[in-house]
């Protein structure tokens, strides 16, 4: 639920009309991940899915600082502290940090790579390369012909400007 709610923000917030970099991102993460479990002894992980929701939460909250979250309903905050403040629930919940830590931190190092540090004058470390914008381009959001689904007859029939068989005649209840 976090990923799509938060990633699909992020997707048509900060980075609409930029695609191969919000693919780039989850690349960059997911290697991260990956190294980072399999070296560091303390972040040694099998399933990294927490992780990913933790990234995702931490750039979320640096590009919407100043959102309202609800917190189960209970605590509303700005949403520059929901990666923090969820870590506290997870520990509550007794869960364990480090894979969320291992998110967090990977998150604040892409953030800082790739905003940051460019915004303050220095050079863009993790620019997306050629290959990740030719592969989002020729996989873009209208995806290729072979995955485009067809259209029903009575939709081609009304796109062709023809009057659809069934008008959709209905009656309110109360009057």
């Amino acid at each position: 639920m976090m990923i799509a709610r938060y990633g699909v923000q992020l997707e048509q917030g900060p980075f609409k009309d930029r695609t191969a970099d919000f693919l780039w991102m989850m690349i960059v993460s997911v290697i991260s991940f990956l190294v980072l479990s399999l070296t560091v002894p303390f972040f040694k992980s099998f399933f990294l899915g927490p992780s990913l929701v933790f990234m995702l939460l931490y750039v979320w909250s640096r590009e919407f600082p100043t959102s309202t979250v609800s917190i189960m309903g209970l605590v509303n905050l700005q949403g520059f502290w929901l990666p923090w403040a969820m870590l506290l629930v997870n520990t509550i919940f007794g869960m364990p940090i480090m894979s969320d830590l291992l998110g967090i931190i990977v998150g604040h190092v892409y953030y800082f790579l790739t905003v940051l540090h460019p915004r303050a004058g220095g050079q863009e470390y993790l620019k997306t390369p050629t290959w990740v914008r030719k592969l989002a381009t020729k996989w873009s959001v209208a995806g290729p012909v072979a995955f485009s689904p067809t259209p029903t007859p009575q939709a081609a029939a009304t796109a062709a400007g023809a009057r659809p068989v069934f008008t959709g005649r209905s009656y309110r209840l109360n009057q």
